[in-house]
C-alpha cells in the first residue's frame, strides 16, 4: 500500500512539475511549482472517470503528445528568451535549429555542443517516457469498467476545462496557465501561416520598379557595413554610452578633417538579441523579415533587392560574409555577383572562437580583393562585421593597418583572455566584453572610413539588432545608422530627418528597417528629389 501511494504521489509530483513549468525565465523559481495547477485535477479526474480500457488508452496517447509538446515548447521559449530577447514561434523559428547548434559550436566547441544536442534529445524522451508513465499510474487507480456515469463525469469535465479557458475582455478568464500557452501557441502559429501568405503577396508588389535611372546620382563605390549587435544602447545606457560615445566623438573630428560628411539616425531593427540576416533581409528587400519563415518567403518570391537595382545600374555587387564558413546557397537570390566568405577572405591566423577573424582584418581584405583598382566598375558591397558577436571573448585591439599580413599577427591577442564557459559565468564581465568588442568594432570601421583617400565611397553603417537584453540591458530594437562619404551624397539623406555628425538627436524621428531600401533608390536614383523620413 506505501509503495503504490508513493508510486502515485511520483506520478503526480511528475505531472505537476511539467504543468507548472513557466514559460518565462524571469517566472522561475519555487513560486512557479508551488502554484496550484488546474490542469492536474482535470487530469486525474478523466483518468478515474474513462477507467483502462480504450478510453484509458487514447487519453495517455493525446496527454502525452499534448502535454509534451507543450513542455517542450515551453523550455524553448526560455531558451529563446535568454538568447534572443523574443519568444519561441513553432512555425517560423524551426530552421534556426542548425544555426544554433552551428553557433554553440562555434561558441564552446563541437563536443560541448554535441553535448548539449544529445542533452536536448534525451530531455525530450525523457518528458515523453514520464508522461506515459505517470498517466499510466492514474489510469491504474480507475476501475476496470466505466458506465454512463463515468462517460457522463468525462464529459463533465471535459466541459469545465472547456469553459474556464474562453476568453473573456481579451484575456483567458480562469483559465489555467498550461492551457492558456497551449492555446497561445496555437494562435501564434495560425497567425504566422497566415501572414506567410500575406507575405508572399507583398514581396510581388514594388513601388520603386519603375524609377528611371536607379541609383543614376552615385559617382562612386556603395560599402553597406553591419555592426552586429551594435543598438541605441550605445547611446543612453552609462555603462556603454560612457565609452561608446567618445569613441564617436573623437572619430567624427577626424573624419571631418578629412572632409567627410556625415549624418546619424535610429532604425528599428526586426530582431532583438540575434538573427542578424533578418535585419540583413528587412534594409534589402524593403519588407519586414522578423523570422526564418519570412525570411525564406523574401527568398523563394523573386522580389528585387537593393542588390539587384544596383547590378542593374552597373554596379558590381558582392557580399563580405566573414562569419559564413559553408555553402550559402541563398546568397543567389540576393542580387550578389560575389561572395567573399570567411574561407575567401585570406584570414590565416586563430579564430576569436565563435568569430572567425577581426573586423579590422575583414575592412582590409575587403580593399584587397574588391577595391584594389582592377576593376573599373563602381562596387556595391554589404560586409557583415563580426567582432562584436557572442559570446564576445577575447576583445580585439587594433593594430597598425600595414601590418596584418594574413592575420597570424592575431594569434597571441586570440588566446588572451577567459574562455566563454568562464567568462559567461559573470553576468557583469560579459557586458563589460560587450561593451569592449563594439568600442573596438567603432574603432576599425570610423579608421577604416578615415583612410579612403580623395574619392571615399559612400558608407552607410547600420547596427543589425540590440544585444539581448540582459546583455544590453535594453528591450527595444531601435539601432543606429551613420551615413559616411562626400558632402554632395550624404546631405541627400538629411531629408529622412538624419543628425548631421555621429551622434543623432536622442529626439530624432525612429525610421523602420524595411522603409531604408526605397528610401535610398528614390534619393540616389536619376532626377530624384529627397525622400522625407
Amino acid at each position: 500500500m506505501i509503495r503504490r501511494a508513493l508510486t502515485v504521489a511520483a506520478a503526480l509530483a511528475v505531472l505537476h512539475a511539467l504543468i507548472a513549468l513557466p514559460p518565462r525565465p524571469d517566472q522561475l523559481g519555487w513560486l512557479a511549482w508551488a502554484r496550484p495547477t488546474p490542469e492536474l485535477a482535470v487530469l486525474l479526474l478523466l483518468a478515474l472517470a474513462l477507467g483502462r480500457g480504450l478510453a484509458g488508452t487514447a487519453l495517455r496517447l493525446a496527454v502525452t503528445a499534448v502535454l509534451g509538446l507543450v513542455s517542450v515548447l515551453k523550455v524553448a521559449d526560455l531558451a529563446m528568451l535568454e538568447s534572443l530577447g523574443r519568444r519561441f514561434n513553432p512555425v517560423a523559428d524551426l530552421p534556426l535549429i542548425d544555426a544554433s547548434v552551428r553557433l554553440i559550436a562555434g561558441s564552446i566547441g563541437v563536443p560541448a555542443a554535441t553535448a548539449a544536442v544529445v542533452g536536448a534529445v534525451l530531455a525530450t524522451l525523457l518528458i515523453v517516457v514520464s508522461l506515459w508513465w505517470a498517466m499510466g499510474v492514474l489510469l491504474r487507480l480507475a476501475p476496470a469498467r466505466i458506465g454512463l456515469r463515468g462517460v457522463a463525469l468525462a464529459f463533465g469535465v471535459l466541459a469545465l476545462a472547456a469553459t474556464a479557458t474562453v476568453p473573456r475582455h481579451g484575456i483567458a478568464a480562469f483559465a489555467p496557465a498550461t492551457a492558456s500557452f497551449a492555446i497561445d501557441r496555437t494562435q501564434l502559429a495560425n497567425r504566422t501561416i497566415t501572414e506567410l501568405r500575406r507575405f508572399r503577396e507583398m514581396a510581388l508588389v514594388d513601388d520603386t520598379a519603375g524609377l528611371a535611372d536607379p541609383l543614376g546620382l552615385i559617382d562612386r563605390d556603395v560599402l553597406i557595413i553591419y555592426l552586429e549587435s551594435y543598438g541605441r544602447t550605445s547611446f543612453d545606457t552609462p555603462i556603454f554610452a560612457d565609452l561608446h560615445l567618445p569613441t564617436l566623438r573623437t572619430a567624427q573630428t577626424v573624419l571631418e578633417e578629412r572632409g567627410l560628411a556625415m549624418a546619424s539616425g535610429f532604425l528599428t531593427s526586426p530582431t532583438h538579441g540575434g538573427q542578424s540576416w533578418l535585419a540583413h533581409g528587412t534594409l534589402s528587400n524593403g519588407l519586414w523579415i522578423n523570422d526564418q519563415t519570412r525570411y525564406q518567403a523574401a527568398l523563394a518570391s523573386g522580389r528585387q533587392t537593393l542588390f539587384h537595382r544596383a547590378a542593374q545600374a552597373g554596379f558590381r555587387t558582392a557580399a563580405v560574409m566573414p562569419a559564413i564558413v559553408r555553402p550559402w546557397p541563398e546568397a543567389s537570390t540576393m542580387g550578389f555577383q560575389r561572395i567573399l566568405a570567411a574561407p575567401d577572405l585570406g584570414y590565416r591566423g586563430l579564430p576569436f572562437n565563435w568569430v572567425t577573424m577581426p573586423d579590422q582584418f575583414t575592412l582590409a581584405a575587403t580593399d584587397r580583393l574588391l577595391r584594389d583598382g582592377s576593376d573599373p566598375r563602381r562596387l556595391f558591397a554589404q560586409i557583415a562585421l563580426i567582432s562584436s558577436h557572442a559570446p564576445w571573448t577575447p576583445v580585439p585591439r587594433m593594430l597598425d593597418w600595414d601590418q596584418l599580413g594574413d592575420g597570424t599577427v592575431f594569434n597571441e591577442m586570440a588566446q588572451e583572455g577567459d574562455p566563454p564557459n568562464v567568462l559567461w559565468r559573470d553576468r557583469d564581465r560579459v557586458r563589460e566584453h560587450y561593451r569592449d568588442t563594439i568600442d573596438y568594432t567603432l574603432q576599425a570601421v570610423l579608421d577604416y572610413a578615415a583612410r579612403q583617400g580623395d574619392t571615399p565611397p559612400l558608407m552607410l553603417l547600420v547596427g543589425d539588432h540590440q544585444a539581448a537584453s540582459s546583455i544590453g540591458l535594453d528591450d527595444r530594437r531601435q539601432v543606429p545608422m551613420h551615413v559616411i562619404g562626400p558632402p554632395h551624397l550624404v546631405e541627400r539623406t538629411l531629408g529622412w530627418g538624419l543628425t548631421p555628425g555621429l551622434i543623432p538627436d536622442p529626439a530624432s524621428p525612429v525610421i523602420d528597417m524595411e522603409r531604408l531600401r526605397d528610401m535610398f533608390l528614390r534619393n540616389f536614383s536619376g532626377g530624384a528629389d529627397v525622400a522625407p523620413a
